[in-house]
C-alpha cells in the first residue's frame, strides 16, 4: 500500500509539475520577472556607489555684515566643487561608503518648494553670526544629512555631541514627511485599487468560465466594463475619502490648493488606470499569469514613482522616464496640490496626458476583449 501510494504521490507531483512549466508566461511572472527587477532597482540604487544628499542654502546677511564671508560659504569656497549656483563635498569612507553632499544656493520660496518636492532633504539657514538647519524631525535622511553637515565644522567630533540650539525642526503643515506621504498613498491607492478590483476581477470571471455565461445575454461589452469602472470609481472615492479624513483628524493634513483641481486629477488617474487595467486583462484566462502581469505594472511604479521616498534618489538619466509614469504624475499632482496651493492651470498637462493614457489603453482593450 505504501508503495502505491508513494508512487501516486510521484506522479501527482510530476503532473502539477507539468501543468506549471507549460504555461511559459508563469515561469517568466514568476522566475524571470523577480530576477529582471532585482537586477533593475540594484543597478538604480547601487551603480553609482555614492549616496548624494541634497541640501538648500538660504543666505541671510544684514546690510551691515554684508561685506563678510559666513563661515559655511568660506567651507565651501575651500573645499567644495562649484558648480553653477550648487556646491558638492565629497565625503569618503571605505567601510560606509562615500557620500556627496550638495549644497544648492536658493531663495526662501524656492527652498520650501524643494522640500516640499523632495529634491532636497534640509534647509539650511547662512547667516553671518550663526548657521540654522531647518529640517523634520521625522525624516531620517534630514536627520543623517545634519549629522554629516554639522561634522564639516566639527572636525572629527562625535557624530552625537552637536549643539543642538540651531537645529529649527519643520512642523508646519507641507513640510513634513507625513506631508509627502500622504499624497503618495491615495495616489497608490487609485493604482492598486484599478489594477487588482478591475483586472484581477476580469481575469478571475473569465477563468472560472464567467464571462462565456455573460457572453450569452444580449449585453455589450463597452456596457459591461463601464459597469466594473463606475463600480470601482466609487469605491474608490470612498477609499480615498476615508484616508483623507484619517490623515486630517490625525496628522493635521490639510488641501492647500484647489479642490476642483484635486478632483479632476482624482478622476483622471482613475480613467488611466482603469483603461490601462482593461488592456491587460483584454486577453488573459489564467490567473497565475494574470497576478504577474499586475504585480509587473504596478510594482514598478509603486517603487520608482515617489510614494515613500522622493524618486530623485534615482540616477538623472532615469528622471525623464519616471515622470512621465501615469503613478508619478498623479502623485506629483497630489503634492502640488495638497503642499504647494496649485490650481488647475498648474496640473492641467498631467490630467489631459492621464485622461489620454486612460481613453486610448480602454478603446485597445475594447477591440482586444474576448470573453472566454
Amino acid at each position: 500500500m505504501n508503495k502505491i501510494t508513494n508512487h501516486q504521490l510521484y506522479r501527482l507531483t510530476v503532473a502539477h509539475f507539468a501543468e506549471i512549466i507549460r504555461e511559459p508566461a508563469v515561469i517568466f511572472w514568476g522566475v524571470v520577472f523577480p530576477i529582471l527587477m532585482a537586477w533593475g532597482l540594484g543597478i538604480a540604487f547601487t551603480q553609482k556607489g555614492v549616496v548624494t544628499s541634497k541640501l538648500a542654502i538660504v543666505k541671510v546677511i544684514s546690510v551691515t555684515d554684508s561685506v563678510h564671508e559666513t563661515k559655511l560659504a568660506s567651507y565651501l569656497a575651500a573645499n567644495a566643487v562649484k558648480k553653477d549656483s550648487s556646491y558638492t563635498i565629497e565625503l569618503k569612507n571605505a567601510k560606509l561608503g562615500n557620500v556627496n553632499l550638495v549644497f544648492i544656493e536658493t531663495s526662501w520660496t524656492n527652498a520650501y518648494t524643494m522640500l516640499k518636492k523632495g529634491k532636497v532633504s534640509m534647509i539650511i539657514e547662512d547667516k553671518t553670526s550663526e548657521t540654522k538647519y531647518h529640517f523634520d524631525p521625522a525624516n531620517s535622511e534630514a536627520k543623517t544629512s545634519y549629522q554629516l553637515v554639522a561634522n564639516l565644522f566639527t572636525y572629527g567630533s562625535s557624530f552625537y555631541t552637536f549643539n543642538q540650539s540651531n537645529i529649527e525642526p519643520l512642523t508646519l503643515t507641507g513640510t513634513r514627511y507625513v506631508d509627502f506621504l500622504i499624497p503618495g498613498l491615495l495616489a497608490m491607492g487609485v493604482m492598486m485599487a484599478c489594477a487588482w478590483g478591475i483586472s484581477y476581477t476580469i481575469i478571475d470571471r473569465r477563468s472560472k468560465k464567467l464571462l462565456r455565461r455573460m457572453v450569452a445575454t444580449p449585453m455589450k461589452k463597452s456596457n459591461f466594463l463601464f459597469a466594473l469602472i463606475t463600480a470601482r470609481l466609487t469605491m474608490n472615492v470612498m477609499e480615498a475619502l476615508l484616508l483623507f479624513v484619517f490623515a486630517w483628524l490625525y496628522f493635521g493634513i490639510k488641501v492647500q490648493g484647489s479642490w476642483p483641481a484635486l478632483i479632476v486629477i482624482f478622476l483622471a488617474g482613475n480613467i488611466a488606470f482603469s483603461g490601462i487595467s482593461i488592456l491587460i486583462s483584454s486577453h488573459t484566462a489564467n490567473p497565475e499569469v494574470g497576478n504577474g502581469i499586475i504585480n509587473a505594472l504596478v510594482t514598478p511604479m509603486m517603487v520608482v514613482s515617489g510614494v515613500f521616498f522622493s524618486y530623485h534618489n534615482f540616477p538623472d538619466w532615469t528622471l525623464p522616464i519616471i515622470r512621465n509614469l501615469p503613478l508619478t504624475m498623479i502623485a506629483d499632482s497630489f503634492r502640488s496640490i495638497f503642499n504647494e496651493g496649485a490650481g488647475f492651470a498648474d496640473v492641467w498637462r498631467e490630467a489631459l496626458a492621464l485622461t489620454t493614457i486612460g481613453t486610448v489603453s480602454f478603446i485597445i482593450g475594447l477591440k482586444l476583449f474576448k470573453w472566454y
